[in-house]
């Protein structure tokens, strides 16, 4: 993300920032929450138009509900079709996630769809390959249900963490399942409905791959506060074949705003299913740190995706991901939670040293923990980001 300082229509001041992170980071969802609390000119209305066009992720969004105006009525339901797709999308992936695991797991019976269903199946699955999807109608939401609760796509209740798990679902590292999937599978019926309307929440789990860039504009003062500086933030494509469309934004940015998925060390990319989604972050956070423009900005980390990762830390070892072999457990519960997420955040702080040049390593560098779908943590963070750049200009200009 890159924050950009600079005046909107004549001298107001502002910061500028540059967003970075690879696919599925988060980094758009943070966004998102941006416009409940704050209001925004008239030119951040447009930019925020061309921003809901784009349909980014939950990073844009978390601004625009906090820092903006929020959604009105026909915004969410400008929401619709892609909700409507990600449900039709997750079904086939879990539909086509079951046939690949009954044909290589030595218990194949079980990753079977039953015979009632087996034709739904083929229907839902022949759906979710379209290009163009259609509403989801009572009737298709009920037929997705059916697959849900199907025995190998079966909920099971776990006792430790009281979340529904799946025993195709919990391969999700293997089928690239993506956040929502739990989430809009369990409200099909409403988002079914002939009245339907996206909720705020709904439009925060509603998933498309940001590409090129999407642009948003606001103020992030208190609520009731006017101030005249602006905050523009660019949101880039994560995805190795965006990243070439960075390159313009580079130049003269006040900070860099890392985004980094730590649930997502046991995960592979979309782009090659041989990349493990950590080993290609780090490889990322090494390159941006290398920049040569970014010699001079603040970098900003944020672990995102703490949530699913306390979660997944029980289930599957740390230790999965290569950069991680070293890491051993010395405790359960919350504790080794915590153990965990501070080895990583050390892993992160080791490689920011080690790319930094000897005479930079004095830069302002600070490390948040966030979970993007947490409105009051984003705002937290946000705020907490705001006075360490406004420190560091008081430090530059010699008043501290």
């Amino acid at each position: 993300m890159k924050v950009e300082r600079g005046g909107v229509g004549g001298g107001q001041e502002g910061w500028e920032y540059y967003a970075a992170g690879s696919g599925e980071s988060g980094k758009s969802t943070i966004f998102k929450q941006a416009s409940e609390h704050f209001n925004a000119s008239v030119q951040t209305d447009y930019c925020f138009h061309m921003t809901l066009k784009s349909y980014c992720s939950r990073f844009v969004m978390q601004i625009k509900l906090l820092f903006q105006m929020g959604f009105d009525e026909a915004e969410l339901k400008s929401y619709t079709s892609v909700i409507h797709a990600n449900v039709f999308q997750t079904i086939k992936l879990l539909i086509d996630g079951s046939k690949e695991l009954a044909q290589n797991e030595t218990q194949s019976s079980k990753y079977t769809l039953s015979a009632d269903n087996k034709e739904i199946g083929d229907m839902m699955s022949e759906i979710g390959s379209r290009s163009d999807y259609p509403r989801l109608t009572k009737e298709l939401a009920q037929e997705i249900e059916k697959l849900w609760k199907d025995p190998a796509i079966q909920v099971s209740l776990l006792s430790v963490n009281m979340c529904y798990m799946q025993e195709t679902y919990s391969h999700g590292s293997k089928l690239q399942l993506p956040d929502c999937t739990h989430y809009f599978m369990e409200h099909l019926r409403r988002l079914s409905d002939v009245n339907y309307v996206p909720s705020k929440e709904d439009v925060l789990y509603a998933r498309v791959r940001t590409t090129g860039v999407v642009e948003i504009q606001f103020s992030p003062v208190g609520e009731n506060k006017k101030s005249g500086e602006v905050y523009r933030l660019f949101d880039v494509g994560g995805q190795r074949n965006e990243r070439r469309k960075w390159i313009h934004l580079f130049e003269g940015v006040t900070a860099v705003i890392f985004c980094a998925a730590i649930s997502e060390y046991d995960q592979m990319l979309y782009e090659g299913e041989n990349k493990n989604r950590m080993m290609e972050t780090k490889e990322l956070f090494e390159w941006v740190l290398k920049q040569p423009c970014f010699e001079r900005a603040s970098i900003m980390l944020f672990l995102n995706k703490f949530d699913i990762f306390e979660q997944k830390i029980h289930k599957v070892p740390l230790d999965t991901c290569e950069w991680f072999k070293d890491y051993q457990q010395v405790t359960s519960g919350k504790q080794e939670t915590e153990h965990a997420y501070e080895f990583v955040k050390k892993k992160f702080e080791e490689l920011y040293y080690q790319c930094t040049a000897p005479d930079r390593v004095d830069r302002v560098f600070k490390i948040y923990r966030t979970t993007a779908l947490d409105q009051k943590l984003v705002k937290k963070t946000f705020k907490l980001l705001d006075e360490t750049l406004r420190r560091r200009n008081l430090v530059e200009a010699g008043l501290l």
